[in-house]
């Protein structure tokens, strides 16, 4: 019954539109790939199902793959396809597959001024101690050791206010986060604000970013850092020069003290390529920079809610590669799935709980598998809308300004001790401070 493979036909038509089959049939022939004798399952739709079964749930990948094409494969068959697959391959499926989805009209939140706000970050994924992983993977070392697992590297640009990946690097040859998001930077869209924390607020890294294309950056720096201060402005902020080698770049410093609820004074120090302080207030961009911390949710949704398992189940480096390239393309479907209920229910995206639209949406693929020969398409389209209303309907309530203590009760680090929660409620308050000129 070959005709089933309408069953999941929600996610195949929203992974077809995310990535054609004949753009993954030229990523294959520019890889050069080996074609054998016809395949029970074509390339584009074992991708497909690949990404299917990091996204369905729990079961086994032929399970899976069945759901989504109506094929029956054995799981051994399955992995011997899966290690056949050529590494280059999924990097650039994901370059095809990924892009911006914010619309300025219909996603306010995702815009600052006309600038589409973006975050990179990175993170690692577990690989289980398997034979082929110890003797190819090496283990990060600390101070009380080697670690348990190996781990994959990723480095994912995230559009902010939609949580949707426009691009990620992977790496399991133990590459640093800074190796991995140098990849990115040419991914940066036109029109833009990458918000980015302080591993990235040196010199050597903002001097390279991409300007062309009104590209801006707003970034969190240490208190060390010494540029070359050269003009005040009215709203506090300062323009200063920083250096990299030959390279130079102007760039405005802003000293903000962010208080929340009558609480305890925080100093941010922020450096950004917005030179226009009447339009770019630096007391806005201070509050602005709160905003980056989406990127740890976009993780969170990825690898917890997503997965819920501590590792990943690949057995090989390269199937874990291919297991977390597979992941990110599998959670850019659910983000389609997300912004559809969020213009249903007319709020805005992150208000869509993420937990929920997973839960509903793979309880709409297990009922289509059972039910898809016995409705049109048209009532298929039904169902879905009826199915991502309901999860409009549970649409998360605006958030309260309140914050936790910046505190944990075992601390490893220089962190004070968790003795006693606490919270405070309220609005934030920010106050620029402006620093001395001093040029040494």
């Amino acid at each position: 019954m070959r005709n089933r493979a309408i069953s999941s036909g929600t996610f195949k038509t929203i992974f077809d539109s995310v990535i054609p089959a004949d753009t993954i049939e030229a990523v294959l022939n520019r890889c050069g790939a080996k074609r054998r004798c016809p395949p029970a399952i074509s390339a584009p739709d074992f991708i497909a199902g690949l990404a299917f079964h990091t996204v369905a749930g729990p079961g086994k990948f032929g399970h899976h793959m069945k759901q989504l094409t109506g094929e029956s494969i054995t799981d051994g068959a399955l992995s011997q396809r899966r290690s056949r697959l050529l590494e280059a391959v999924f990097p650039q499926v994901m370059a095809e597959a990924l892009e911006p989805l914010a619309d300025p009209q219909k996603h306010p939140e995702a815009f600052y001024q006309g600038l589409r706000l973006c975050g990179v970050d990175g993170t690692r994924f577990s690989v289980a101690n398997t034979p082929s992983v110890k003797r190819a993977m090496r283990k990060a070392r600390s101070r009380r050791g080697r670690a348990a697992f190996a781990q994959v590297g990723a480095a994912v640009m995230v559009e902010l206010g939609l949580h949707n990946p426009i691009a990620a690097a992977l790496g399991g040859a133990g590459e640093s986060e800074m190796v991995l998001a140098r990849q990115l930077w040419p991914s940066l869209p036109e029109r833009s604000l990458l918000l980015i924390d302080r591993y990235y607020g040196v010199g050597e890294v903002l001097v390279g970013l991409p300007s062309e294309g009104q590209r801006e950056f707003l970034v969190r720096v240490r208190s060390n850092l010494k540029p070359r201060y050269l003009e005040s402005y009215a709203d506090g902020s300062v323009l200063v020069e920083i250096r990299s080698g030959p390279g130079t770049r102007l760039v405005r410093e802003i000293v903000g003290q962010v208080r929340r609820g009558g609480g305890r004074a925080t100093t941010v120090r922020v450096w950004t390529s917005l030179l226009d302080w009447r339009r770019y207030p630096a007391r806005e961009l201070v509050a602005l920079y709160a905003r980056r911390w989406e990127q740890e949710s976009f993780y969170r949704e990825l690898k917890v809610d997503t997965r819920s398992l501590p590792q990943l189940a690949s057995h090989t480096p390269q199937t874990a590669l291919q297991e977390v390239a597979a992941l990110i393309l599998g959670y850019a479907v659910l983000v389609r799935h997300r912004i559809e209920a969020a213009a249903l229910g007319e709020v805005g995206v992150l208000r869509i709980s993420f937990m929920k639209t997973l839960f509903v949406v793979r309880g709409l693929w297990q009922f289509l598998e059972l039910s898809a020969d016995l409705l049109s398409p048209e009532d298929i389209r039904v169902v879905v809308r009826r199915a991502l209303s309901q999860v409009a309907d549970l649409a998360i309530s605006p958030r309260r300004h309140r914050s936790c203590p910046r505190a944990v009760r075992q601390p490893i680090r220089g962190w004070p001790r968790l003795m006693k929660n606490s919270y405070t409620h309220g609005a934030s308050e920010v106050t620029v401070v402006t620093p001395p000129i001093t040029n040494s």
